[in-house]
């Protein structure tokens, strides 16, 4: 299972003091124009980062475009991770090229393979080498660095080895569910009404989302229809039918995720707690259906008996809905915080839009298919689900670092979300703790990081000193000691944005 992640005991102020005064240095130490500029490109990211997280209050995502997101209550899921993270600034942007196909780059790690133009080929394998013969990282390791302005692979180890991917899975689940759905579209939950009014349904679309707040703004709108209706009692039903299959996770019963249902509150959490592990329930939806029933009753409408299953009835017309925040406010928080609920839906709301059952294996064909249509290399990919949590999914370096690199496109923007929703380095999400004040990559690199039982993984972008922003994945398996592990994708990270050349 994924550790825990703390949140790190530094002032976000001090940093950013700190970063300041390293940036007043620069010119002392006789660095030309292109030099100056790259790295105070570089120096201006991490003090967005400072300025944002020091300004609050944060809107749970990471662009302020999103005014409904920045209305809605926060709530956080995901694998041992921190609860309430703040958001980061978002990425320097690509340069204005079309990227090519990433099926067909060259590894430029093979000893036969040509060095690209300006030698960063060169400097990339005699930088990464060393540092990926870390023992920490295990018994495999592969990585891969992609120049996202031109989709040229500057570094490749094992590139097109299956790898267990971890949480990083949830980069190519958020892809294709921006594809197939497009960032604006929501997640609706109504209540439907029989054309007497004596019977309504709850319906679940399959946000998880959803809150108790939700739930009265729905009771209340529902009631208020009614009773123009003279109606003051009804019989309540509950329908999940949009989504299929089984909705236990094939890890079984787990404090990292609830049953996978159209019909949930609160992720299904038993607890205060909005983020991380805890307990959850065995009936989400039946749950969520009693806590609205109970709030139809505060408003003044009673429900003959408890409410149970069932789909609603014939020539049944919608009297409330609730629509979720936008799937790109959903991408960002699903990979800032590694949220395995909210990415289980999204994989099935990508099956719904391409016709597919709303299951484990119907998410596995939509997600495949998306991201065949933005030709990514698939050979050996394997999405088992959408979160990452279980072992049967692989994925290459090559089409992690590929997906990344797609989704800094020009001519792909519905995709951004999932640069601006990984987490900045030492300032939010799942890399709050993993770098400190005095490492060179806090503020500059953004990944989303993956972590099972001898799997770690580490997949983002930085910009390097030249400006060039470099998409990478490094996945690492057999390793031993979680922390050790992080500590050594950590450095290859770093080591991308510390380059000199």
């Amino acid at each position: 299972m994924d550790e825990p992640v703390k949140r790190p005991s530094v002032d976000p102020l001090d940093k950013l003091s700190r970063l300041t005064r390293q940036a007043s240095v620069i010119r002392s130490k006789g660095l030309n124009d292109r030099q100056f500029t790259a790295v105070s490109a570089g120096l201006g990211l991490a003090l967005a980062a400072g300025v944002v997280l020091a300004a609050g209050p944060w809107d749970s995502g990471q662009r302020k475009a999103e005014r409904d997101w920045a209305a809605a209550r926060s709530r956080t899921g995901g694998v041992h991770h921190e609860p309430g993270a703040p958001s980061g600034p978002e990425p320097a942007p690509s340069a204005p090229a079309v990227l090519a196909p990433l099926s067909s780059v060259v590894d430029n790690a093979a000893p036969d393979a040509r060095d690209a133009p300006d030698g960063a080929a060169a400097a990339l394998r005699a930088t990464l080498g060393p540092l990926l013969k870390a023992p920490a990282l295990g018994t495999v390791r592969t990585a891969v660095v992609i120049d996202t302005a031109t989709g040229e692979r500057l570094y490749g180890q094992g590139a097109d080895t299956p790898m267990t991917p971890a949480s990083t899975v949830k980069i190519a689940t958020a892809v294709a569910a921006l594809s197939a759905l497009g960032p604006d579209h929501r997640i609706a939950t109504t209540v439907q009404a029989s054309p007497d009014s004596r019977s309504i349904a709850l319906v679940g679309g399959g946000d998880p989302t959803l809150d108790k707040a939700a739930l009265r703004a729905l009771a209340a709108d529902t009631a208020r229809t009614l009773k123009d209706r003279g109606v003051k009692t009804v019989r309540l039903t509950y329908d999940t039918s949009r989504y299929s299959g089984p909705a236990r996770h094939p890890i079984g019963p787990n404090e990292n995720i609830a049953p996978v249902s159209a019909l949930m509150t609160d992720e299904g959490r038993l607890d205060s707690t909005d983020s991380g592990p805890a307990p959850r329930s065995d009936d989400p939806a039946g749950d969520a259906a009693r806590s609205f029933g109970e709030l139809l009753d505060d408003a003044g409408i009673a429900t003959r008996s408890g409410p149970v299953p069932g789909r609603p009835a014939a020539k049944s017309r919608p009297v409330a809905e609730h629509l979720s925040t936008p799937i790109s406010a959903l991408v960002e928080r699903a990979l800032t915080n590694s949220d395995n609920d909210i990415a289980e839906a999204l994989a099935r709301q990508t099956a719904l839009a391409a016709g597919e059952r709303a299951d484990f294996d119907g998410g596995r064909r939509a997600v495949t298919a998306q991201l065949k249509k933005l030709h990514l290399p698939l050979k050996g990919a394997n999405f088992a689900d959408g979160s990452g949590l279980n072992r049967k999914d692989k994925v290459t370096a090559g089409l992690l670092a590929g997906l990344l690199a797609r989704a800094a496109d020009p001519d792909h923007p519905e995709l951004r979300p999932v640069l601006t929703g990984l987490p900045v380095a030492g300032f939010s999400g799942t890399l709050s703790g993993r770098y400190t004040q005095k490492s060179a990559g806090t503020g500059l690199i953004r990944a989303k990081t993956g972590t099972l039982t001898g799997v770690n993984t580490l997949a983002g972008t930085v910009v390097d000193r030249q400006g060039r922003l470099l998409a990478f994945a490094f996945l690492a398996s057999g390793t031993t000691s979680p922390s050790e592990a992080q500590s050594s994708l950590d450095a290859l990270a770093t080591s991308l944005a510390a380059r000199t050349r």
